[in-house]
Order: C-alpha cells, then sequence, then structure tokens
C-alpha cells in the first residue's frame, strides 16, 4: 500500500515563502510521476506542477516562476518551494504520484493547508 505524507505547510505572509515536502512509503512499481495539486474553497482542485522520473517539469501559468518542483528518487520523495507568495496561492495542497504503464494508478496524500494573509 503506497501511502503519501505532506508537510510544510502553514501561514505566511504575502510575499512570504514555504517548501511543501511529500514523503511516500509503500512499493512503487515501475515508472511514475510525483505532482503537486491545490483546491481552494469552492474551487476545482487544479495541478500546480508535477515532475517526471526524469525530471522534466510542467507548472501551472499561475505559478510559473515562482514555484519550483523537484524531487528525491532514492528517497521517493517529492518538494514544492513556494516564492512569492499571494492570497490567491491559499489552498490545501495535495502531493500526488500517477504511476505509468499498463494500469496506472494514483496515489493521494491527506493535504497540507496553505494560508497566505497578512
Amino acid at each position: 500500500q503506497v501511502q503519501l505524507v505532506e508537510s510544510g505547510g502553514g501561514l505566511v505572509q504575502p510575499g512570504g515563502s514555504l517548501r511543501l515536502s511529500c514523503a511516500a512509503s509503500g512499493r512503487i512499481f515501475g515508472l511514475y510521476n510525483m505532482g503537486w495539486y491545490r483546491q481552494a474553497p469552492g474551487k476545482q482542485r487544479e495541478l500546480v506542477a508535477d515532475i517526471t522520473t526524469g525530471g522534466t517539469t510542467n507548472y501551472a501559468d499561475s505559478v510559473k516562476g515562482r514555484f519550483t518542483i523537484s524531487r528525491d528518487n532514492a528517497k521517493k520523495a517529492a518538494y514544492l518551494q513556494m516564492n512569492s507568495l499571494k492570497p490567491q496561492d491559499t489552498a490545501v495542497y495535495y502531493c500526488c504520484v500517477k504511476t505509468l504503464g499498463l494500469v496506472p494508478r494514483d496515489y493521494w496524500g491527506q493535504g497540507t493547508q496553505v494560508t497566505v494573509s497578512s
């Protein structure tokens, strides 16, 4: 059973920074992408950024130039460095592992709250 645990959320002032971490436990077979999604109140969950095993990254337009995703394959971990935070970045942030192959599967963490407010 794959489990994901996020950490690093909290309250930060506009313009501040936070670093989210995601640690996966359990066996993950084959190649997999890791990503961060977020969901604000009353809105749908949206992709923030994701990264392939080889390190290719993809970002939502709203966070380009401010957020950086990275991963450590040996630790089965992913990170999201968030700089120049804005109030509209306030949301619950979820880590996701998407396995590739014949039977793709998605695994989700429980989420961590990020609040950007003065």
